[in-house]
């Protein structure tokens, strides 16, 4: 069996990184979801890049969402 993995990085600026390591195709979508809507869901997407591996028959893909949650407004409200 193939080793699957979920890489995340959180940069200084709470932009959130992950890519799916080991998952060929569009399948990849399917098991970050939970992630995306952890982060905020779709409004919060910033950026979203397929990696080879997504083009690869059946089964990696990258997102970066940016921080700033309710009570983030960094004015004290």
């Amino acid at each position: 069996m193939r080793k699957q993995d979920i890489e995340i990085v959180i940069n200084a600026k709470g932009e959130v990184t992950f890519e799916v390591k080991g998952v060929k195709g569009g399948s990849c979508l399917g098991e970050t979801k939970f992630l995306e809507q952890a982060l905020g869901g779709d409004a919060a997407v910033v950026d979203q890049q397929k990696t080879s591996e997504y083009y690869e028959q059946s089964e990696g893909y990258v997102s970066t969402w940016q921080g700033g949650g309710s009570g983030e407004s960094g004015d004290g409200t």
